[in-house]
């Protein structure tokens, strides 16, 4: 690095070689002796109860698992156990795990039919017809009447985001097998196998260290590798244990994208005070999130997305109100920003319609408002030294020559945008006080090795 900076300088790739050749070994790379392959039986109604399942006729070579068959607590254990790995009679989404096959011939695994009789409920798919709340948060700054008093103008917007696949390369993907001495190891493409391997522990009723998760080289997540993985892990550790042989769960393209956990739809109300100058003075936001039929990570999203809720913008006087719902879609779950892209995309287009109703540019209006150091965000976090909003929004414009740009494009069909956004790190809120990280620190003759719990999924972990 030049000079010894590493800010700046460009690194190579340690992870890259490895791709570009080959060499790196994904799921489908690493060869089982005596493996089979497994299957997930999912409902077909998004709404109701199990009557009566009936299997196919030849079963010979099947091997078979219900929900009796889990020796341990029939849950995926996340926040909330309230998610089961296979259903027991109740359905409350139209991919509900309900039955697991594996045979050694994979055409015949996928020809055995399985014939599910249901007793259907009415399904809520609109999360504002929803009264069954997972999570609801309050954020309070300042006196929102004395701020809405002060106002020249109050500007009201509704904003809607919808459903996301994170759409990775490599879909969701496990090998369980045991390990000879009653416990199992399960490879799998994930993010976090921490979070599997807790998972495995409460299902299967086994200690900790008689499960062992490793995470083989993975193609992508974005967050949809998160928290799903303790689902699939689940279900190929049980057919593996079951038929005391290694078996292979990997979805394809179609039902990777039905069954696992997408971004939250959400519903964002917005009512703000300002002057005529375009400064604001009072902030008025109402966050509904759609979880889907199961908590998941819902409780967190939630939380992340309200505290972003406000933008990067100064405001005294500030009430924002949230919940998340459950519906009967699969359930949503991590997915990058976790929460903040939805909140932050609808406070930079209630920025955009508050300038055109004062008639002012929309980069005033943000510059007139944007966080500098001192300020205080809505959940009264103090803007440090080095933190100013206003510093980049203007070097962006200068660097991007915005404003001549944009004047190009009058009366045409196209649009420039611009938008201002910040996003904290960390696990979020009050989370940091509750977890605890581990770092291992080695001397060497060449200089320090360090070893973390971090997982590579794109991002150059190793390389770091």
């Amino acid at each position: 690095m030049p000079g010894g900076r590493a800010v700046g300088a460009n690194v190579k790739r340690k992870e890259g070689a490895a791709k570009v050749n080959g060499a790196a070994r994904y799921l489908d790379d690493v060869a089982f002796d005596g493996l089979i392959f497994g299957r997930t039986v999912r409902s077909t109604i998004p709404a109701g109860d199990i009557v009566d399942i009936r299997l196919p006729a030849d079963t010979s070579g099947l091997v078979i698992v219900d929900h009796r068959d889990v020796p341990g607590r029939n849950v995926v254990a996340l926040i909330d156990d309230d998610q089961p790995c296979l259903a027991e009679r109740t359905i409350r989404h139209a991919a509900e795990p309900i039955l697991l096959l594996a045979h050694a011939d994979r055409d015949r695994l996928m020809a055995a039919e399985v014939q599910v009789q249901y007793r259907e409920a009415a399904p809520v798919f609109d999360p504002e017809r929803s009264t069954a709340v997972f999570k609801q948060i309050a954020i309070d700054k300042g006196d929102l009447d004395q701020g809405f008093a002060a106002a020249e103008m109050i500007v009201e917007g509704e904003y809607r985001t919808g459903h996301q696949e994170q759409l990775y390369i490599e879909p969701n993907g496990v090998v369980a097998e045991p390990d000879g001495f009653g416990g199992i190891v399960v490879h799998g493409s994930m993010q976090c196998p921490y979070y599997v391997h807790r998972a495995l522990t409460v299902l299967l009723g086994l200690p900790a260290d008689r499960v062992r998760v490793i995470q083989t080289e993975t193609g992508g997540g974005f967050g949809g590798k998160e928290e799903y993985p303790s689902m699939i892990a689940g279900h190929a550790a049980l057919l593996a244990l079951k038929a005391r042989r290694p078996v292979k769960l990997v979805y394809d393209r179609v039902e990777d994208m039905v069954a696992t956990t997408k971004r939250h739809p959400a519903v964002i109300r917005h009512r703000t005070g300002v002057t005529r100058q375009g400064r604001i003075t009072a902030m008025q936001i109402d966050a509904l999130f759609d979880g889907g039929a199961y908590a998941t990570l819902s409780a967190v999203v939630l939380s992340r997305g309200l505290i972003h809720a406000s933008g990067p913008y100064r405001c005294d006087h500030v009430r924002i109100r949230g919940r998340v719902v459950m519906t009967n879609t699969p359930p949503n779950g991590a997915f990058r920003g976790f929460g903040a892209p939805q909140t932050q995309f609808a406070v930079e287009v209630h920025m955009d319609l508050i300038a055109e109703r004062l008639g002012l540019d929309p980069v005033r209006v943000r510059e007139l408002n944007a966080l500098v150091p001192g300020d205080t965000t809505a959940t009264g976090q103090r803007m440090g030294q080095d933190c100013s909003a206003v510093t980049v929004l203007r070097a962006a414009v200068k660097r991007t020559d915005f404003l001549r740009r944009r004047r190009q494009l009058r009366g045409t069909n196209r649009g420039l945008g611009l938008s201002l956004f910040f996003h904290g790190s960390g696990f979020t809120g009050s989370g940091e006080a509750k977890l605890a990280s581990r770092v291992s620190l080695a001397l060497t003759e060449r200089g320090a090795r360090i070893l973390v719990g971090s997982t590579e999924i794109g991002q150059g972990t190793r390389t770091m």
